[in-house]
Order: C-alpha cells, then structure tokens, then sequence
C-alpha cells in the first residue's frame, strides 16, 4: 500500500489488481505510476487498475495510465487495463484516462486480463556465470512450444547478452521472462540496479567487448529499457522475417 498526496493505491497480492481510489493530481502520478509498473514486473500478464473510486484532477492525473501502459507495451505477456464502471460498455476506450482499455466490472476486466497467461515463461536467475545457459534453455523452450524455430538462435543471442550485462554490471538477481504475441517474441529481463545501458552504435574494430547491446540491435526489431521501483526492465522484440538479414 502507497499513498500520494491525495490518492491511495493499493496492491491486491491474490488478483492482478491495483486499485486507485481518492483524488489524482500531479502530486500522485509518480506513486500510480510505480505501483502499477512494480506490479507488471512482479507477475506475467496484464494488470487490472481498479479506479472505481478514483477522481482526477488534471491533465497529469489522466496521462499515467496511458504512459504505463505505452512503456510496457513491448514487455512480454504485459498490459494494462482499467475497471471504471463509468465506462458504458465492455473493453470500450476511455477518453478521460488516455484511450486505456476499460471495463465497467471488475469481473470483466479480470476475464480479459487472464486470457494470454497460458503463453509466457518466466525464469528467477542469481547473477552467476550458468545464469546465461539458463536463460537461453528457457527461450529455446519457449520456441518450441510456440512453434517459433526461427527466433531461437536470436532470442539465445539477445537474452545471452541481457543476462551477461545484469552478471557483469547489475550483478543482482534478476527475472527473465519470454512470451509470444502473434508473429513476434518478446523478451524482458529484470534487474535491480538502476543503471540503464547506453547503445553509442557500431563499436569500432579495435574494442575489445562492448558489443552486446550491439548484437541485441542487430537481431531484434527494436529494443529497450524501462525504469521501474528498484531496478530497470530490458526488453526485445524479435521477428521472424528479420532472422534471415540479422543474421546473415
């Protein structure tokens, strides 16, 4: 449980629900923005913002839950939803909170939330020399079941490379998780330092290292990290059609 100046926001550990209640201003957005992002990390699949008794102030107030829900948009097996009962209809957009997903009942938007859950792996890794091989056993899996073949060379490359960067430099434990979302597979691992990596472009020949974040760009179609409560998320997206050109 958090609170902001005004709004309350509280974490229900048994469903994937945060609710929202009191009055959002700009004075809160930073505490709804860290709770809802903290509870992404936590589990797999969607997030259902409870704002049944929430008001909002101001332009800030209504924009966060649009900015969560585009920061995590590229996460494996993450998105965020909203219960308002304001809402006339299920799965309807609501102007006020940014075109967020909306459900009028609590019930409806924890049925939409649970749909994807069957397709996503997740792995807890110390920051230990194998932590790599564990990685890539867990998206070579991943691949199989969901009839992706292409992509587990890539992926092996990208997630290598994601979890060497959290053993050489983060070096706390860390949450890989890898899931489908149509043609495509998404990749994230989760650490607790809150150093972000910089990607300056093509090293020149004569460095020696250096080049992980080199090869995530060159086999995924776009990358990133996300800054969340006590840490970072680093995440990929790999296509299919890219596999032949990334790697050719």
């Amino acid at each position: 449980m958090s609170t902001g100046v005004h709004c309350l926001v509280e974490i229900d550990d048994s469903f994937p629900v945060v609710r929202v209640t009191g009055v959002l201003d700009a004075a809160g957005t930073e505490t709804v923005r860290d709770a809802l992002l903290a509870r992404l990390c936590d589990r797999p699949g969607p997030v259902v913002a409870d704002v049944t008794g929430l008001r909002v102030a101001d332009a800030d107030g209504r924009g966060v839950f649009a900015e969560v829900r585009r920061e995590v948009a590229d996460w494996p097996a993450a998105d965020l939803l909203l219960c308002d009962p304001a809402v006339p209809g299920p799965s309807r957009a609501d102007a006020a909170l940014g075109g967020v997903p909306a459900w009028p009942t609590l019930d409806g938007a924890l049925a939409a939330a649970a749909a994807p859950l069957a397709a996503v792996l997740t792995a807890e890794l110390a920051p230990t020399v194998g932590a790599a091989r564990q990685a890539r056993e867990l998206v070579t899996t991943g691949c199989q079941r969901w009839d992706m073949p292409s992509l587990a060379e890539p992926a092996s490359i990208a997630v290598t490379e994601m979890v060497n960067n959290v053993v050489a430099h983060a070096r706390t434990p860390m949450t890989v998780r890898v899931a489908p979302q149509g043609d495509t597979l998404r990749l994230a691992v989760r650490d607790h330092s809150p150093r972000r990596p910089a990607f300056a472009g093509l090293a020149p020949p004569t460095r020696t290292g250096g080049r992980g974040l080199l090869l995530i760009d060159t086999v995924s179609r776009r990358w990133g990290s996300s800054p969340v409560p006590d840490g970072k998320v680093v995440w990929c997206v790999l296509h299919p059609e890219d596999e032949a050109g990334a790697l050719g």
